[in-house]
């Protein structure tokens, strides 16, 4: 081909690039009714209802048990096979003592188990401390509350279980196997005989005042101010512990008592909460912050006192009293926390400790309420942390007798 005609024909391809060019503008720029633009073509249409990611960093018990409809065994095996090497010896027992193995959630969550996440796929952060081919250790499994074990981690978390236990079924029952420490002798009149309350002396086997004083010196958690004064500072056995493992009740419902429920019917005490309900404690997060109080298990215990945020069981003549004088086991509810609410009336006692006819009889309930209708604002401080912010409500006006 002649240079000449070479020249041409690329002057040619040049215009009609040109031409084309200018045309694919022109119909972005004017499209024709109902055509979209490239740009336009490309673009996603938009979610009406966007549906928030699933944390898959956080298991939920709800999910799996309300909507997919799991049981229990689909995924926890009872026994686990390292239930006698969590307790040695004599103190082991059958337990679901470990998280379920990986097959239990492969069928479901093999996507996310193999997400190119780093430094691990986050679904690996619900059983595993940190997740690399030289750390593979599993958290302490929170049935084990009673295993001290420094070599696992215990994981910070919330439990989407309340424990459904009727004290009424065990009062008898375990008072009957409880042993007696040491001798009791009791001197009594015909009259204190006819006013003496013989409740079951059972509630120490699973409740025990939690770092008690004692004889020490020292009567608070930490340190308070020197400049303290009559503020309000966290005291040594205000708390009463509660079971944290299987240990006590695996001792009578097992496999071979036969005693229902046995130890792998989980659902039979382990009940969903109702994350309708909220529960309004007296309790101020910043108090443990405050006091550098870090003890998980007061903390906890702390944040659930739904009477009293400063009752103290070890303090003035608390030790003295019967449990039932304040607590009524019979008609406790573990399920419904509004039943285990300790009533106002118990603080009156049988020689009007707190609660008194008159407020010259010199009960705190009748001092703080009688400041309360004097001033608005006055804040009681004597019982409550948060609570004594609030109007006085119906049933400590109620207590007061008539």
């Amino acid at each position: 081909m002649a240079i000449t005609e070479l020249y041409c024909w690329r002057v040619i391809r040049l215009k009609t690039s040109l031409v084309i060019g200018l045309a694919l503008l022109t119909l972005q720029s004017f499209p024709l009714t109902g055509t979209p633009t490239y740009a336009q073509s490309r673009r996603r249409p938009a979610r009406s209802n966007p549906q928030p990611r699933t944390n898959y960093a956080e298991f939920s018990h709800v999910t799996h048990v309300t909507k997919q409809k799991l049981a229990c065994d689909s995924c926890h095996k009872f026994p686990t096979a390292n239930w006698k090497e969590v307790r040695k010896g004599d103190a082991a027992f059958p337990d679901v003592a470990e998280f379920p193995d990986h097959a239990s959630c492969l069928n479901c969550h093999r996507q996310q188990f193999f997400a190119r996440e780093r430094p691990a796929p986050r679904i690996c952060s619900n059983c595993h401390v940190a997740v690399t081919p030289r750390d593979t250790a599993r958290f302490l499994f929170p049935s084990l509350g009673d295993v001290a074990d420094g070599s696992k981690r215990q994981r910070d978390f919330t439990s989407e279980f309340n424990l459904h236990f009727p004290h009424e079924t065990h009062l008898e029952v375990v008072s009957r196997n409880a042993p007696r420490v040491g001798p009791r002798f009791t001197t009594v009149s015909w009259t204190s005989l006819q006013q003496q309350k013989q409740p079951p002396a059972n509630c120490g086997v699973c409740h025990q005042t939690y770092q008690p004083q004692g004889k020490s010196d020292e009567e608070y958690v930490t340190k308070p101010p020197k400049d303290l004064g009559d503020a309000f500072w966290l005291k040594k056995g205000t708390f009463k512990t509660s079971p944290n493992s299987h240990t006590g009740c695996f001792t009578c419902h097992n496999a071979d008592s036969g005693i229902a429920p046995v130890s792998s019917d989980c659902q039979a005490c382990h009940k969903l909460a109702d994350l309708a309900v909220k529960i309004n404690s007296d309790f101020d997060p910043q108090m443990p912050a405050n006091m550098k109080i870090s003890d998980p298990v007061v903390v906890s215990t702390w944040q659930e006192r739904m009477s009293a945020g400063t009752f103290r069981h070890e303090g003035g003549a608390h030790p003295d009293m019967a449990c039932a004088d304040c607590h009524a086991p019979a008609r406790m509810n573990t399920v419904d926390v509004q039943t285990l609410r300790v009533p106002v009336r118990s603080c009156g006692g049988a020689d009007g400790c707190h609660v008194t006819k008159t407020l010259d009889d010199g009960g705190i309930l009748n001092y703080e309420i009688d400041q309360k209708n004097k001033n608005a604002n006055f804040v009681c401080t004597k019982c409550h942390i948060t609570f004594g912010r609030q109007s006085v409500p119906a049933s400590h006006l109620s207590a007061i007798p008539k």
